[in-house]
């Protein structure tokens, strides 16, 4: 007999499990319409792939998993969508959530499935490949792809797998039923699992107050090395860790997974539906839920289509809507209250409690705490709930995250025993929102701090760029000035020395220079030089203002073409006045051409680059990322246009040079 241990708090609050476990689970039936929501897990939600008019069938792909942790959704039932619109889901705070409408045609016609009769002929990724395509998520309540965590990273080897039979929380049974009449199935689907996984050892880890699940378990697992463990009844024995800490003695460090203590665990639900899955093709599309509680006259557990509006559910029951009667979707210790009745039910929906007021009497009006410590007593992650009350309350969401509040299962415990009345759950579900909350206002804070810091480095290198050409040209204008100054000057002393005496020599070359056209030639080069920088400044801001400021941009480019003319007046003047083309270059040099090229085609990659990740992950800035891919591909098209002709020139330039020498030859 295998060891068992225990955790610390837990409470036993009255099981109420008896008004739903005596029955077989029937088919709930299809409902005139679905609502089926596209974010019914923990991840990215998934992608539509239908259009409203669509007709789909049972079992039809209608939004595929987008990103690594998502999961698809599938057509429950065949018909035609009549809708893809904002519908409010099941979730504590009543939010709103993308759904398909699909009015079905009640002839619950399938599509084509791929079975597999033995799925030792798969291998472990097209097993992978089968759940992830089949949209199972955990059906415990998280809601994590399944894929993804029968994936654990390659240095987390799985020494134990652990199916979670427990089913702590009150009045739900629809775990129990499974096993019952399930029980191969559940097997079937621990031993595809494992085979994934390939761990050293398969528990199933069940309270002893279900008899008959665990008689069924054992005859099914007869023949395999499963081992069914049986453990105490006490609540939350059915949480993850705590789970984990009975059957192996190991704790789950804070703020860890179970991968990193070699140990995965996964619920019963999700192994049938792995099962089905992997052997039949069949995505997932239904559950068992249990619908329970004084207020329903036909209580017990049935197979439910997602998507199922609520409210039909309890009108084909027998709801008995009293006055007082509080509605819950999950058991009375984590499940949340339900406003309306017209929400569907999900993939993690595993019951429904209509419960009278006697049952689930409204809560009494919170008193102050009297430090009791009764809460920290009962905690099974052995947290301090007093102290993460006052920091919730407080709003010190800081501090309350140094004290382990992401360690909170939610399991109510505290709440049930508190002679205050305190709605401690509510603070710590308060809590880890604000937490959330303030992370990813963070995170877009510096991604857009990233962005401004990156622009101002763009800015300070071009304008370092633009000041290193400004004075290269400078120089190149004043190096070019002092040769033809020295060149004048030899040419007057060789003409003085052969035509005048050389008593006569400073006077006859003073009377031959004429009246000083070095300086205005110099003058002429450096307006030259100045209109040539503010013509590479206009291009600059107009080219920013092409993308940032669309209003600037037309004005700018009335202003470039203004300096482009000044460029070309100074260039004509310094011709003239010299008797030939100016030794200053009338445009961009060879060398300057080659950079701006580079430069080019590196700005057009890196909007490339960013476009592809836009793709992933920021829809919203694709359609402005295309429009300036465009505008730089045309850019470097304009760049290369200009290299080449600048080259062609200097190639002329340099042949007529050679043909005087040539001809003296």
């Amino acid at each position: 007999m295998k060891k068992i241990w225990d955790f610390h708090g837990g409470i036993h609050p009255k099981e109420n499990k008896d008004q739903s476990n005596q029955s077989a689970i029937t088919d709930a039936g299809i409902p005139p319409q679905l609502i089926v929501p596209l974010q019914q897990h923990i991840g990215q939600q998934a992608e539509l792939v239908v259009s409203v008019g669509d007709k789909v069938l049972k079992g039809q792909l209608i939004a595929d998993a987008h990103g690594p942790v998502s999961v698809a959704v599938h057509a429950p039932s065949s018909g035609t969508i009549t809708a893809i619109e904002e519908h409010e889901v099941p979730h504590p705070s009543g939010m709103s959530d993308l759904c398909v409408f699909i009015e079905t045609d009640g002839k619950d016609e399938w599509c084509e499935l791929s079975p597999c009769e033995d799925y030792s002929t798969l291998t472990p990724a097209e097993i992978l490949g089968k759940v992830r395509s089949a949209g199972i998520a955990g059906m415990g309540g998280a809601g994590f792809p399944t894929e993804i965590k029968l994936r654990p990273p390659r240095e987390d080897k799985v020494n134990t797998l652990i199916l979670n039979a427990a089913e702590c929380e009150p009045y739900i049974t629809s775990d129990d039923r499974l096993m019952r009449e399930r029980a191969e199935e559940v097997i079937l689907g621990l031993e595809i699992m494992a085979y994934v996984l390939q761990p050293n050892e398969c528990l199933i880890g069940i309270e002893d107050n279900k008899p008959e699940a665990i008689e069924a378990l054992r005859e099914a697992a007869k023949e395999t090395q499963i081992d069914i463990v049986v453990i105490p009844t006490k609540y939350p024995s059915g949480g993850e860790k705590q789970l984990i800490k009975v059957l192996t003695g190991k704790e789950v460090p804070s703020g860890r997974i179970p991968a990193d203590i070699s140990v995965m665990c996964q619920n019963v639900a999700t192994s049938t539906a792995v099962y089905r899955a992997v052997r039949f093709g069949e995505p997932l599309i239904s559950r068992v839920t249990t619908l329970t509680g004084d207020c329903i006259a036909n209580k017990g557990n049935q197979q439910v289509l997602i998507g199922t509006p609520v409210s039909w559910l309890l009108e084909k029951n027998g709801y008995l809507n009293q006055k007082g009667s509080r509605l819950v979707m999950g058991g009375p210790m984590m499940g949340f209250t339900l406003d309306q009745t017209n929400i569907p039910t999900v993939k993690t929906s595993n019951c429904i409690l209509a419960a009278s007021p006697k049952e689930l009497p409204q809560p009494d009006s919170a008193m102050a705490c009297i430090r009791c410590g009764m809460c920290s007593e009962v905690c099974p992650a052995e947290l301090l709930p007093q102290q993460l009350y006052w920091f919730a309350k407080g709003q010190e969401f800081e501090k309350a995250e140094h004290h382990n509040l992401f360690d909170c299962i939610e399991c109510g415990a505290c709440s049930y025993v508190c002679p205050s009345s305190i709605p401690l759950v509510q603070y710590y579900r308060y809590a880890k929102g604000e937490v959330k909350q303030i992370k990813a206002d963070l995170e877009k804070s510096n991604q857009a701090r990233e962005r401004f810091e990156f622009r101002q480095e763009r800015i300070e290198r071009e304008k370092e760029e633009k000041e290193a050409k400004r004075k290269a040209r400078s120089e190149a204008a004043a190096k070019a000035q002092a040769a033809k100054k020295a060149a004048a000057e030899a040419e007057a002393k060789e003409s003085k020395e052969g035509t005048a005496e050389p008593s006569q020599a400073p006077v006859t070359a003073k009377a031959e220079v004429s009246p000083a056209p070095e300086v205005t030639l110099e003058s002429l080069q450096k307006k030259l030089l100045m209109a040539e920088d503010k013509l590479s400044k206009m291009e600059a801001a107009w080219k920013d203002a092409q993308e940032n400021n669309p209003e600037r941009a037309e004005k700018l480019a009335i202003a470039v073409e203004s300096s482009k003319a000044n460029v070309k007046k100074f260039t004509l003047q310094i011709t003239e006045l010299g008797g030939g083309a100016s030794d200053t270059p009338a445009g961009p040099s060879l060398e300057e051409l080659e950079s701006n090229l580079e430069k080019t085609k590196g700005k057009l990659q890196l909007i490339l680059n960013t476009l592809e990740d836009a793709k992933q992950n920021h829809p919203d800035r694709v359609e402005k990322l295309e429009r300036a891919v465009a505008k730089n591909h045309t850019r470097v098209a304009s760049a290369e246009l200009a290299l080449r002709e600048a080259s062609e020139q200097q190639s002329k330039q340099q042949a007529s040079k050679l043909e005087p020498t040539e001809s003296k030859g």
